[in-house]
């Protein structure tokens, strides 16, 4: 059954709403990429974090207060009229969420226990809620007042690609009629220390697949697409296919062939009924870290031996953790809508002579007239979870 993306809202350091978002994205735009200090002691790191107020959670709903649902909610507000269509036409029972997403109020909590430990008491606004893993999707369900299937989803970097693949999902399964369905993940301090004690955090902007990669840098991200079997009037857009696979080589480190991230990229192609050279660009997970980077060079020469247009965008907006794989997943959705115009890679264009070369994305490039509008996005995690998603025009 297809999946129409109907509707888009997002945030993140490249701005607010699809416009603004598509806009810096294709034209590079690093600006939201900047250097800060106290995230990690002693160390100044890169970071890509959203600037400037967030709305305010309701005071009825305090206790979802955090910013990661601040995030989310900016994201639902942009699209708040479509989603009250659908609540007209399908009823509140009938409308799902499902969303991805690795820190969730995790900092609040940090927050609340340090507070704890100098004062033998939590602060006034903490609310253990705040922390839990389902705290988003809770939340939108009780702002919105639906009671569909409402619940989250975290496999670390997977988080929101999975999301996406399980609301499509309810769909065929005729659960629901409709799936707000994306990713949410905010800064915090545990996030940053814990990939800086893996030694895998830059000080500098990230640089993938060059020679001088050093490491990832994280950012912070929400994004929700409303998704339903009628398409959306003006354009078809959909989730066409998905692969997901689970090689579980190690708890942190890629399996260094790419034979998991093959399988999941094969896995979206049959499931979409395409074959590897009707792809027109690949949004790579790209993070910018040794391993990575060469694990995916290998994979990406398995699928495309013919090669394909790609680019990986995290030095525009960090590594966005549990909301990256919805928020590439966008960049695709954008493309199809501004113009066919592809996201650039961006580097210092030294190339690392020990990883295959790849088709790299420049600013101003367009899909190739003779492609389908086919667009494929990876997503690689923690213990060896991956997964491809396709987006394009439905048949």
């Amino acid at each position: 059954m297809t999946a129409y993306l109907n509707a888009l809202g997002i945030i993140c350091s490249l701005g607010r709403g699809p416009d603004e978002v598509a806009h810096r994205l294709m034209a590079g735009d690093c600006s939201g990429m900047q250097r800060a200090s106290g995230w990690v002691p002693a160390r100044s790191v890169s970071v890509a974090g959203v600037q400037g107020a967030l709305a305010a959670i309701p005071a009825e709903l305090s206790g979802h207060n955090s910013r990661n649902n601040q995030l989310l909610l900016e994201a639902a507000l942009q699209i708040r009229e479509p989603i009250e269509q659908a609540i007209r036409t399908w009823g509140r029972d009938r409308i799902a969420i499902v969303l991805g997403t690795s820190t969730s109020g995790i900092d609040e909590a940090s927050n609340g226990i340090t507070h704890y430990l100098q004062h033998q008491q939590f602060p006034a606004d903490y609310d253990y809620q705040q922390q839990e893993l389902g705290a988003p999707a809770n939340f939108l369900a009780d702002w919105l007042n639906l009671s569909g299937p409402a619940y989250v989803i975290s496999t670390a970097c997977t988080s929101s690609a999975r999301a996406l693949m399980s609301a499509q999902r309810l769909l065929d399964m005729n659960l629901c009629d409709v799936v707000l369905c994306g990713g949410v993940d905010s800064l915090c301090k545990l996030t940053l220390n814990g990939f800086s004690a893996l030694e895998a955090v830059s000080d500098e902007r990230c640089n993938p697949f060059s020679v001088n990669r050093s490491g990832i840098n994280i950012g912070e991200a929400a994004v929700l697409f409303l998704m339903s079997r009628q398409p959306a009037a003006g354009h078809s857009i959909a989730l066409l296919g998905a692969g997901a696979s689970s090689d579980a080589h190690h708890i942190s480190a890629p399996e260094p062939t790419g034979r998991g991230a093959a399988q999941a990229m094969h896995k979206a192609l049959r499931r979409a009924s395409l074959q590897a050279s009707q792809i027109g660009y690949l949004n790579l997970h790209g993070t910018a870290t040794r391993h990575n980077d060469a694990m995916e060079s290998h994979a990406v020469t398995q699928v495309f031996p013919q090669g394909v247009s790609c680019s990986s965008t995290k030095p525009m907006t960090g590594h966005t953790l549990g909301a990256a794989g919805a928020l590439e997943a966008a960049f695709c959705w954008l493309s199809l809508t501004h113009g066919n115009l592809l996201p650039p890679h961006v580097w210092d264009g030294q190339g690392d002579p020990a990883l295959a070369p790849l088709n790299w994305v420049t600013p101003g490039q367009t899909l190739a007239s003779t492609q389908q509008r086919c667009l494929m996005s990876n997503s690689f995690a923690f213990g060896g979870n991956n997964v491809s998603l396709i987006i394009g025009d439905a048949p």
